[in-house]
């Protein structure tokens, strides 16, 4: 059972997302990214914050790779929406604190993959405004939840598309 033992609210990290998983959920974030013509760059991370999966839509600003990859990097880390983070920074005061997080990047557009309720990666997007970052990550964050595809059929990147992908199911 997910979170036995644990406080109330506190997510347990689970099992790893799989390439396949990743691929999906790649998928999804592109197809709303394409959807809205939003050149993005989309990064998938596993719970250990090690990237999984790299794809930067045509005409996506070569910066947004970097900041894609610390996006889902801080989601799994800190098992939260970046959303959170920049919440904090942008109120002041003690939110302020966030500028001492190092590497972390306190942006709204990272968001936690949830595999049956515990935390299995992040994914991390940017190329757009934050708030439009967030819609795509949600989009490929929805499709985790989703039933898996058939055997024998896979999420594929469209042709033209550069895509990274840095490690294979066990």
């Amino acid at each position: 059972m997910a979170n036995a033992g644990l406080p109330q609210g506190i997510l347990e990290y689970g099992p790893p997302i799989t390439h396949a998983e990743a691929g999906r959920v790649t998928a999804a974030a592109e197809a709303k990214a394409r959807a809205e013509g939003w050149p993005v760059v989309i990064a998938i991370v596993d719970g250990g914050g090690h990237l999984v999966m790299l794809h930067r839509l045509d005409h996506a600003q070569l910066g947004s790779i970097e900041v894609a990859r610390r996006k889902a990097e801080t989601s799994v880390n800190f098992k939260r929406p970046t959303k959170v983070l920049d919440d904090l920074l942008q109120g002041g005061g003690p939110g302020l604190r966030m500028l001492a997080l190092g590497d972390a990047c306190p942006i709204e557009g990272g968001v936690p993959l949830l595999r049956d309720g515990r935390l299995a990666g992040a994914i991390g997007v940017s190329g757009m405004q934050s708030a439009q970052d967030a819609q795509v990550a949600e989009a490929g964050a929805a499709a985790l939840a989703e039933p898996e595809p058939e055997p024998g059929r896979t999420a594929r990147a469209p042709a033209g598309q550069a895509t990274l992908a840095c490690l294979k199911d066990a």
